[in-house]
């Protein structure tokens, strides 16, 4: 028990919670304005390490951090345009264009990777984002270093997750953007075009996803290796249904993930072999899988989610 809490006294925990996290809430973001336009993006894995890679290698070459950001999402929105002729124009099957982007954009970025960075020993790394010091408030005891003592990108993600909960509720935007998602049609009659929604939707939604990638190379990390996201994009896609479409249920879910993968690490280290690791790993996702299971129940999904759409068709 006082183990426990030791862990949960720790600041280094709850620094730990939002750098985890990060990569989750801007890959939510992205996948959840995609589904509320209609389109599931099952790219997203693939798009968060072609990301990864692409910031990487701009800094690398000599580019700024905010540059490489930047480079990711572009890279990110080069395939969700991708995605989006192949599902919007085309009305070919989300599931099968989603994977196939993810295996297209994960290769590509592995071939890209092997082809401008040399092979050796150890892999390149770049001076990565370093946490600011918020003047008043990384210095008080306890919540300074736990939640003031992040790099830039971290809070962008979560101011990310506002903006996009006010659009989406608050704006004629976002209204035109749910009602893509709920009733084309409808948004057709009313002078929207739910063909251009989905495409800007698609667009942002995977540059969002790009960027994700690129928190783990420019901010967690310094490095790049094919296999970083690690799952991550599929976590993403979990935690919409989880948030019920809705961004600040996201930053919540992001949160909540972030934290059990943080315990386990803490309580593996604490219990020092006592236990297999392997039953450590298996504890956020055991986790997650049962508040999933909860909130899904009363999840209300987009009713045009997946549904192609032709205009002037009923």
């Amino acid at each position: 028990m006082n183990t426990l809490v030791d862990i949960l006294a720790s600041a280094g925990l709850w620094a730990a919670v939002l750098r985890i996290a990060t990569p989750l809430i801007l890959g939510t973001l992205g996948a959840l304005l995609s589904e509320r336009s209609g389109v599931l993006n099952l790219g997203i894995e693939g798009i968060m390490t072609f990301g990864a890679m692409v910031g990487w290698l701009a800094v690398y070459n000599g580019a700024d951090l905010w540059a490489g950001l930047l480079v990711a999402a572009l890279g990110g929105a080069v395939f969700g345009a991708l995605h989006a002729v192949l599902t919007v124009t085309l009305g070919l099957s989300q599931h099968v264009s989603g994977l196939g982007v993810t295996l297209f954009a994960s290769s590509i970025a592995y071939y890209v990777f092997r082809l401008m960075v040399p092979v050796s020993g150890s892999p390149p790394t770049v001076e990565p984002f370093q946490p600011i010091n918020i003047p008043g408030l990384s210095d008080l005891p306890f919540i300074g270093p736990a939640f003031f003592t992040q790099t830039a990108p971290t809070y962008l993600a979560i101011l990310l997750a506002i903006v996009l909960a006010y659009i989406l509720a608050k704006t004629p935007l976002g209204l035109a953007i749910r009602m893509s998602g709920e009733n084309p049609h409808a948004a057709e009659a009313q002078g929207v075009n739910p063909m251009a929604m989905r495409y800007g939707a698609v667009i942002a939604g995977s540059a969002l996803m790009g960027v994700g990638g690129a928190f783990l190379t420019l901010s967690a990390f310094n490095s790049f290796f094919p296999t970083m996201v690690q799952g991550r994009g599929w976590i993403c896609i979990a935690l919409v249904v989880f948030a019920s479409w809705r961004p600040e249920r996201a930053l919540f879910g992001a949160l909540l993930f972030a934290f059990f993968d943080g315990f386990q690490l803490r309580l593996q280290t604490a219990l020092d072999g006592a236990v297999p690791y392997q039953i450590f790993l298996m504890i956020p996702y055991l986790l997650s899988i049962a508040a999933l299971a909860v909130m899904a129940r009363r999840a209300r999904v987009p009713q045009a989610l997946m549904q192609p759409y032709r205009r002037g068709e009923r």
